[in-house]
């Protein structure tokens, strides 16, 4: 049973005041993150029940990480989290938008770059195929220096 308000009518969903999230399957909602000032999408996660609790509670982005199957505090290990200045839902409410304020040295990824975007996908000339330019070769902090010292740990 969900913390969250009851199950939902097509007019509650959409016109409601009501905070229902809907999860998918695996318990998991989709986190695009944008800059709060710019406007600039920084990154894409997803989110379960406890960590969509927790941004609430403590204002800082959680995420569930399906590659280490545990819940993630953003920032936890770069000192770069994100303080939450306001999350919205989409009409269906299975999707949640956060705008954020950037902690530490301004890096989102970690790549060490502001965004995890920093690449464009083009044609790749007279292939078939396609091509990734960089557009923001930036690195705002060394991630093997960075995470190194979790790795160890």
């Amino acid at each position: 049973m969900s913390e969250y308000g009851p199950e939902s009518t097509v007019n509650d969903l959409e016109e409601g005041l009501i905070f229902t999230p809907k999860f998918d399957p695996d318990g998991l909602l989709p986190a695009i993150v944008s800059d709060a000032e710019t406007g600039e999408v920084l990154m894409f996660a997803y989110m379960n029940e406890e960590a969509l609790r927790l941004s609430v509670e403590t204002q800082i982005a959680h995420f569930w990480s399906r590659s280490r199957q545990r819940l993630w505090k953003k920032g936890e290990d770069s000192g770069n989290t994100l303080q939450l200045v306001e999350m919205r839902t989409d009409c269906d409410q299975d999707v949640v938008w956060l705008r954020v304020r950037i902690g530490g040295i301004g890096a989102a990824c970690h790549t060490g770059r502001q965004s995890c975007f920093y690449r464009s996908v083009r044609p790749a000339p007279g292939e078939p195929t396609m091509a990734l330019v960089l557009t923001n070769e930036a690195r705002l902090f060394d991630p093997e220096t960075t995470y190194s010292k979790t790795a160890k740990s």
